[in-house]
Order: C-alpha cells, then structure tokens, then sequence
C-alpha cells in the first residue's frame, strides 16, 4: 500500500483505486528530452508515488504520493483544451503502481495520444500508444510487460550494466527500439564507454537527456 492510501476517505480511496482521481505532483507542456521520441512536443502527467528506489532518481520528491494532491483526472482537461500537440506523457513516480485505464480512456476520448514512461514494477495497465520501458536493479520488470515495450531505455550507471541491459533486451520483442542512456552524474564518465559499445553492437542507440542541456523540465 502506497502512503497515499492511508487516512483517505472511502470514495477517495475508491476514485484512487479506480483511477479516476491520481495523486498529480505536476503536469506541464515541454519537449520531450529522452529516447526514441526525443525533441517531440508533448503534455507530462508526473504521478507521485515510487517504492522502486533508484539512489540516483533526479526527482526523489516524487517518491512519497502522501505530499501530492488526488486531483480528479477530468479536471486536466482545462490544461489541455489548448495544448496544440497531441502527445501525452505519464510519468512518475511509478505510475504501473496505479489503474491507468481511467486516464487513458480519459485522454483518447479528447483526441490524445498516450506515452508512458515506467520500470515495469506493476502490471500495466490501460491502452498505450508507446510504452518506454526503463528497468531498475531495485525493483525489475514484471515478465508481462516486455512483449508490450516499444521502447527499452537502460540507463547506465557502470559497465555492469552493460551486461544487465543485454539481459533484457532478450526479453523484449523484434520491434522494440533499445536505448543506452548514462546517468546524468556520470555523464562524462559513462558516454565513452557508451559510444564505443554502440559502435560495436548497433543495434543498441544513445539516448540523452536532452531537455538538461536546453535548461527546460
């Protein structure tokens, strides 16, 4: 149980638990900064709420969903009646800790397309029009999220996990597109080792965290 849970009334635990209300730490218009579909427009949805873990997280403020409001999903529609691109990102957090069947149905019927970006910790849910897999060592994947992947983003904070990116992209299918991205610290570090590998297993790409260098969220 996620520490929002606790002390909620009945129907907001039942709205939470349907998906129709989630506890929203921000939600803002940006250029996508990561992976396969870096330097798009689009419309992030961060849920607070993470028992994965991560030491290096940029954004540990997340973690505890107890500090974010349960905010109704419908009343993001006011925020994004105007937004021109189509695109929508759910982030985290961990947002496979909730039902995101309610949001997704939310978002198609206004026209949007849907983007998650998760570790797989939970069982999925919802219909997704990308689904950015990014395991973690500290809590991996659930096995039925591989086959639904488009995309598998490791990011690598030493060369072991070289080895244990290699360990899951034989779990994902034919078409997922496979990214290698250092740890922000270690960026300097990390990217030689990174260009020389992908130089010699192609079938891998680099991914950065491209909103950092142009200084947006």
């Amino acid at each position: 149980m996620l520490s929002q849970e606790i002390n909620l009334k009945a129907e907001e635990k039942a709205k939470l638990e349907s998906g129709e209300m989630l506890p929203i730490m921000e939600h803002f218009y940006t250029i996508q900064g990561e992976g396969a579909n870096s330097g798009q427009a689009a419309y992030f949805i961060r849920v607070g709420g993470c028992d994965v873990g991560c030491h290096w997280c940029d954004v540990k403020e997340s973690w505890d969903a107890s500090k974010h409001p349960l905010v109704p999903v419908k009343d993001l529609e006011i925020f994004l009646k105007d937004i021109p691109a189509k695109d929508v990102v759910i982030t985290g957090g961990e947002p496979t800790h909730y039902n995101l069947k309610y949001l997704c149905d939310f978002l198609h019927e206004k026209g949007f397309r849907t983007f998650i970006e998760t570790s797989g910790a939970d069982t999925l849910t919802g219909n997704w029009n990308w689904i950015c897999l990014s395991p973690k060592k500290t809590s991996p994947p659930v096995s039925t999220i591989y086959p639904l992947a488009d995309e598998l983003k490791v990011i690598v904070f030493n060369q072991h996990d070289l080895q244990w990116a290699e360990e899951h992209a034989a779990k994902v299918g034919n078409k997922c597109k496979l990214y290698l991205q250092p740890e922000w610290s270690k960026n300097e570090e990390i990217m030689p080792l990174l260009v020389d590998y992908v130089m010699k297993n192609p079938k891998w790409n680099i991914s950065l965290q491209t909103h950092k260098y142009m200084h947006i969220p």
